[in-house]
């Protein structure tokens, strides 16, 4: 029962940006970037385990991991701006975030 909970709450999440974007692009973006997945993530573990270390843990870790997404969202706009096919900037956007990805595991892992 509490998968169906958290997978519902994950796919409203998704149609409730797809549809304020019809409207608003500005308030999709917003909404896109709130970190309504972490806090959701962090409520169901805290619910599921009441392990405070774990949460402070994904915290750190997803702080980092957001870095290397942030290049891509410029990428994308920028490809997309000036004319490329939606479906190759999205795959060079993932290969970019990919990489990126995996600079950050390299350099974490050394740290």
């Amino acid at each position: 029962m509490l998968f169906l909970v958290k997978t519902l709450i994950a796919a409203l999440v998704i149609v409730a940006v797809s549809e304020v974007s019809k409207r608003s692009s500005a308030l999709a973006a917003f909404l896109l970037a709130l970190p309504i997945v972490s806090i959701t993530a962090f409520i169901w573990i805290y619910v599921e385990s009441k392990d405070k270390i774990k949460i402070a843990d994904i915290s750190q870790e997803t702080f980092w991991y957001v870095i290397p997404t942030l290049p891509m969202l410029l990428l994308m706009s920028w490809m997309l701006r000036n004319d490329y096919n939606f479906y190759l900037s999205l795959f060079l956007c993932c290969v970019l975030t990919a990489g990126l990805f995996a600079i950050t595991q390299y350099l974490l892992a050394r740290a």
